[in-house]
């Protein structure tokens, strides 16, 4: 459905409304990973993977950990264990079909990223997976990503969308888990059966 607005067509055209971007811009991007890309490895408990299918379906997913979610196993090769989930695996599905994928690594408190672009393969029974144990359970899955490009990203969207500002939090704004749940997804349990799926008890599961 045609909205309305004129379609960006060249690199030209968006060039002139974007502008050129700074040499400093351009000589960030590198093809290893610096002393200071593991810091910031070591410290980053959440990580966004984008991926697409051999058709061009594109999926976006978060990994979650303790701080140091992301394995290092040299300058241009990390791992991301697999933990349980809710089985879709879409992401890993377009892996099968397209190995390459986008990685953005985030520090709670910081409006500056780490961007990870590069290919990915799904391995198990890899030998390091006993040093990605975390609360008894050892992943018997990882994506393993080949750094093709890693590069820090600034912070103007975060510092724009105010993330990190408790006085910018509303997390009354949409309904509560469960109601959003037995509207869309579970129609045949109640909110009483939700809110007890969704509740304190959730987090007891997050590993098993």
């Amino acid at each position: 459905m045609d909205h309305g607005g004129t379609p960006v067509t060249s690199a030209r055209e968006l060039a002139g409304l974007v502008g050129a971007p700074t040499p400093a811009a351009l000589r960030k991007v590198r093809t290893r990973l610096h002393g200071l890309d593991r810091q910031w490895l070591a410290a980053s408990p959440l990580c966004f993977v984008a991926t697409a299918d051999g058709d061009g379906h594109q999926d976006v997913s978060p990994k979650g950990d303790p701080a140091g979610l992301a394995h290092v196993l040299d300058d241009v090769t990390i791992a991301i264990p697999e933990r349980p989930g809710n089985r879709r695996a879409d992401g890993f599905h377009n892996v099968l079909a397209n190995p390459h994928v986008g990685l953005l690594f985030v520090i709670p408190g910081r409006g500056d990223t780490l961007r990870v672009n590069g290919t990915a393969r799904l391995l198990r029974g890899v030998p390091y997976a006993e040093e990605l144990r975390v609360r008894g359970h050892v992943p018997r899955l990882v994506l393993e990503v080949t750094v093709e490009e890693v590069f820090h990203h600034c912070s103007k969207a975060f510092l724009r969308s105010r993330t990190w500002d408790p006085d910018a939090w509303t997390p009354d704004a949409m309904p509560r888990r469960a109601v959003l749940a037995r509207t869309l997804e579970r129609p045949e349990d109640s909110l009483d059966v939700l809110d007890a799926h969704y509740g304190p008890r959730y987090a007891e599961h997050l590993y098993g």
